[in-house]
């Protein structure tokens, strides 16, 4: 028998095979108000999933490419587009985004709690380097990531004893972007509360840290 953890294929296709949220899940309030009042371009949602984040921008005019290891979170996410009209504006493609990623310059670059359980070390973290790069010159990055849990957090949905996270620092994430002092200014870096209510009905909150800053120039 076998200890190994799945690829991040495997994993991530299970994932949605048991848990889906249909062509109106939520999209990710801190995309909402942190890019709700910036004119359209293009724009990279990595980590897409089933695509909402992606839809939403669609939706506000933006050119948008969604990037996910999964096939079986990105056919819901083109059926979705579709179904909303949405199609001709999002283009979904299938990336392991630790070893392919997507081509290009975006005038937004999105990564909406990138957290994987089967990450190897180190994986995260270049991944969100090769975000930054990503963004043109003028353009915007939005690092959103878990930080404090409530207290009934056990872990992800559908995970087993090996497929868990460690939730890294406000710290660990800013140093993981290498953000070159003079090319980018620093809007919003804070860890922001969220109230959330638990599975029994407890009332409860959590912490997202909130990373966005604009391209100045190049180094």
């Amino acid at each position: 028998m076998t200890d190994a953890l799945p690829t991040a294929e495997e994993f991530w296709d299970g994932f949605y095979g048991d848990h889906t949220w249909g062509e109106h899940g939520p999209v990710n309030r801190h995309l909402v108000s942190e890019a709700g009042g910036l004119p359209p371009g293009t724009a990279l949602d990595l980590g897409c999933g089933e695509g909402p984040d992606a839809i939403w921008l669609a939706g506000r005019g933006w050119t948008v490419t969604g990037a996910d290891v999964s096939a079986t979170a990105l056919e819901r996410a083109r059926d979705h587009a579709r179904r909303l009209g949405l199609a001709d504006r999002i283009l979904f493609e299938q990336h392991d985004l630790s070893s392919d990623f997507p081509s290009g310059e975006f005038d937004l670059v999105c990564a909406q709690f990138l957290h994987s359980p089967v990450a190897a070390p180190g994986e995260r973290e270049e991944i969100l380097r090769r975000a930054a790069r990503a963004v043109a010159p003028g353009g915007r990055l939005l690092v959103v990531s878990h930080w404090g849990m409530p207290p009934w957090y056990r872990g992800m949905p559908g995970s087993e004893r090996r497929a868990d996270f460690a939730i890294p620092t406000p710290r660990e994430n800013r140093e993981a972007l290498h953000l070159e002092d003079g090319a980018w200014e620093v809007l919003r870096d804070a860890v922001v509360p969220v109230a959330l209510t638990g599975p029994d009905g407890q009332a409860g909150s959590r912490e997202d840290h909130v990373l966005h800053a604009r391209r100045i120039r190049r180094r």
